[in-house]
């Protein structure tokens, strides 16, 4: 299971967390909805928290990092400094993204080919077009889906899933955020995720069990992690 951090103040309570949690991996970053509360020396610190966990088995991931153009008062051209500075420190050390992307999808694209980084990452709760979602792929990424997803009203989600190729797809919760259709008014939580599985397979008309050995596989595979027979 991944948690992440998402401004400087919860990086150390993620870590301890997540040191207490042989089965959790860590990924710190700054995330956009944030900016306003993100300084320079953050950044910094980001930089050392990564040196200084180089090569710790439970540090995955630099994000959730990316660009948002939902909430009307954040700083665009903040953010985009902010987001490049930390796709180049997820460059320098050999780390996937977890991105967050809110009606950005063509900025966050365009700088993603401009940096070019390794590991690629997880465009997370995509909800994107099938043109996004085929250029995300062609840069390697995985597409992160979750409860959105499963809400009746989500037709164009649903189209876009339908199309998915197995290879592509993660599953993720996004808790306590995001619940599902089949747990309204509900904080969400991990737990939910076999009833998420079994719906977005339904839209992919495939098993529940084919998407979550899917998910396991291809979340190992970013993350390096040892792939095991259960499904996530």
């Amino acid at each position: 299971m991944v948690v992440l951090g998402v401004y400087q103040r919860n990086w150390q309570r993620l870590w301890d967390l997540t040191e207490a949690n042989p089965q959790l991996h860590a990924a710190f970053g700054l995330h956009p909805v944030y900016i306003d509360e993100h300084q320079a020396e953050h950044l910094t610190e980001l930089g050392d928290w990564l040196t200084h966990l180089k090569s710790h088995p439970q540090l995955c991931a630099v994000g959730e990092i990316g660009l948002d153009y939902y909430v009307d008062h954040l700083d665009k051209v903040r953010q985009q400094e902010v987001f490049e500075t930390q796709l180049q420190l997820a460059s320098d050390f050999n780390l996937p993204v977890l991105l967050h992307v809110r009606r950005s999808h063509a900025d966050v694209i365009a700088t993603l080919k401009r940096y070019r980084i390794k590991r690629s990452g997880i465009v997370h709760a995509f909800a994107g077009s099938r043109e996004e979602a085929r250029e995300y792929i062609k840069l390697g990424f995985k597409l992160g889906l979750g409860g959105a997803a499963t809400w009746p009203q989500a037709l164009r989600m649903h189209r876009v899933i339908a199309d998915l190729p197995l290879g592509s797809v993660v599953l993720e919760t996004d808790a306590p955020d995001m619940a599902p259709a089949m747990y309204p008014n509900q904080r969400n939580s991990p737990e939910h995720l076999p009833d998420i599985c079994q719906a977005l397979a339904a839209l992919m008309n495939i098993s529940p069990q084919r998407l979550g050995e899917a998910s396991t596989e291809n979340a190992c595979q970013l993350f390096d992690w040892p792939h095991t027979a259960q499904s996530v």
